[in-house]
């Protein structure tokens, strides 16, 4: 059985409304780190700022670029940081994996991982993957350079990595435990399937293991975590969805939809892809919330953490404000008022141009290019709205996979046999292996291609009721709910009995 916490909770704090909008189109990230502008880890993540203040210097790695090409001796830096702070001779070394964003250093001094690296006396890594943040291991961002960004060249990154840092500095001997959230949770549990030998344990928070070309599921839960707060609120989102979708049918409608959603430029909708992006820009809104809902992650620089689920339907329920449309639109602009931003860009040509861009100082928003990337070649996690049983309307899976094609060549086809490789390669749900933990939140829409069900008895799913992504990464309040301290201590518990072993 899994090792589900759940308690009823009576009374919760609700801040003021902040957020940041995130304009979408197609995942998650190391919890620890930006995502940028894509839903397809849903921005697991806003791009965060890695430019404040921190005691944590980056240093830099001398990598291979080509793992399973050994006539290929390129090599480039790749960034890390590192925590002496708790290091105990003898001790454990702890290692934070990078995902699909810049490698954000707060997390050298906050985060749950550094509670059990002061309890176990670890040394504390966190190496940034490939291709994102700093760590660029070629000129630009073309097609033909793309082709060295995949999860198995960045495993062989941490497994060299790891050899080559334990040589260094004496830590061969020593139990390295990997640790990840999102994507990068994924790749902690791959890199103890796939690493055994390098990696002791590993704990793999919100970790979609399964790979999907269609994943509407996201969808449904995002019903089900609204419906959890109010069960009317995703109703009126659904209408108000509904009411948008005719609207678009009429051009005459256009110049009130621009002014409704305070459009930085007049409403043009000339193809499926043009509204498609619209749509989807908008139903974002609900999208970041619900997968971050209440999630402690204000201390990596993060603006919109206090708004929630709470907020959000508090606003779709409020009949002062107009229709369900009229509320809808209300979401959107106090969202961009309260991040300062003027106007609401929906335009997707632009878009297309800033994704076609191969330059890294190109336009487009962080890492967007290359997670897209990504998801095309292994992944799919296109959160269409393909199944009935959700609010939202005009975004399906073609949406997706034509860009797919646009941006990188690589058709429909293609994105699905490279999909069912990648469940070939790691084994999806059926992980065979050892010691690796699987911590998910029932309100975080990736739970659905997550573990929540025990494996194994060395192999635990930790499923929290009522919290959001990567919940137990996040450092400790005094008002978290009590499943989630629960769920905190218990991976303290197994880390402490592995090590051991």
């Amino acid at each position: 059985m899994p090792f589900t916490i759940s308690f009823f909770i009576s009374t919760m704090a609700f801040p003021t409304f902040v957020v940041l909008l995130c304009q979408v189109a197609v995942f998650l990230s190391l919890c620890v780190v930006g995502e940028g502008r894509y839903s397809i880890f849903r921005r697991f993540k806003e791009a965060q700022d890695t430019k404040q203040g921190s005691p944590f210097e980056e240093q830099w790695f001398p990598q291979k670029l080509d793992h399973f090409n050994g006539a290929d001796t390129r090599v480039w830096k790749q960034r890390y940081f590192i925590n002496e702070a708790f290091y105990r001779p003898g001790g454990p070394v702890f290692l934070m994996i990078g995902g699909e964003g810049p490698a954000n250093p707060a997390w050298m001094k906050d985060g749950t991982w550094l509670t059990y690296a002061e309890k176990l006396g670890a040394l504390c890594l966190m190496l940034e993957h490939r291709f994102y943040g700093k760590s660029h291991p070629t000129v630009d961002l073309s097609t033909d350079n793309l082709r060295f960004l995949s999860s198995r060249q960045a495993l062989a990154d941490l497994a060299h990595f790891r050899t080559m840092i334990a040589e260094a500095r004496g830590l061969t001997d020593r139990k390295w435990v990997a640790f990840g959230g999102s994507y990068p949770g994924s790749l902690a549990a791959w890199f103890r399937l796939k690493y055994p030998h390098l990696v002791h344990a590993s704990v793999a928070t919100s970790a979609p293991v399964y790979a999907t070309v269609n994943f509407p599921e996201y969808l449904e839960v995002v019903w089900r975590s609204l419906a959890s707060e109010n069960t009317e609120c995703p109703l009126l989102v659904k209408k108000a969805s509904d009411d948008l979708v005719e609207r678009l049918k009429d051009p005459r409608t256009y110049e009130n939809i621009t002014k409704d959603f305070n459009l930085c430029s007049k409403l043009q909708i000339q193809t499926d892809m043009d509204s498609a992006y619209f749509l989807e820009t908008l139903a974002g809104n609900f999208m970041n919330v619900v997968q971050y809902n209440e999630d402690n992650r204000g201390f990596e620089g993060v603006t919109g953490t206090n708004i929630t689920i709470k907020v959000l339907c508090s606003v779709m329920t409020d009949s002062s404000l107009g229709d369900p449309y009229a509320r809808y639109a209300a979401v959107a602009r106090l969202m961009m008022e309260t991040t300062s931003m003027k106007c609401l860009d929906t335009s997707f040509s632009k878009y297309v141009s800033d994704m076609t861009n191969t330059s890294w100082d190109g336009p487009a928003p962080i890492a967007g290019r290359q997670w897209v990337y990504q998801t095309c070649a292994e992944f799919g996690f296109y959160q269409s709205t393909d199944s009935p049983n959700q609010p939202f309307a005009g975004f399906p899976l073609v949406y997706f996979l034509k860009q797919c094609t646009n941006f990188y060549n690589i058709s429909a086809e293609q994105v699905a046999e490279a999909v069912t490789q990648t469940n070939e390669y790691y084994g999806a749900y059926d992980i065979r292996s050892s010691r690796i933990v699987f911590p998910n939140g029932s309100i975080d829409p990736w739970h659905a291609l997550g573990v929540t069900q025990d494996i194994s008895a060395d192999l635990p799913a930790i499923f929290i009721k009522g919290t959001s992504h990567c919940a137990n990464m996040y450092p400790a309040r005094s008002d978290d709910p009590p499943q989630l301290t629960l769920a905190r201590d218990h991976i303290s518990l197994l880390l402490q009995q592995w090590l051991k072993q």
